[in-house]
């Protein structure tokens, strides 16, 4: 069930990577939901999207916490 979250929680930041306020927040939902070793593929998903998008760069300090 665990993998189904992370699969799911991409799914929906990349729907909502056009805005990074909605962006953070889902951040911050997968920060609290994911297991650890999810966690550090998700900042390696979020990095490639930061690329497409600069501005979601702030959302990277919750994944630092």
């Amino acid at each position: 069930m665990a993998r189904a979250m992370y699969e799911y929680t991409k799914t929906i930041l990349s729907k909502v990577s056009f805005d990074a306020t909605l962006f953070c927040k889902e951040v911050q939902k997968a920060v609290k939901r994911l297991l650890p070793h999810e966690l550090e593929e998700l900042r390696i998903f979020i990095q490639s999207l930061i690329n497409q998008n600069p501005e979601l760069n702030q959302c990277l300090i919750y994944l630092k916490a």
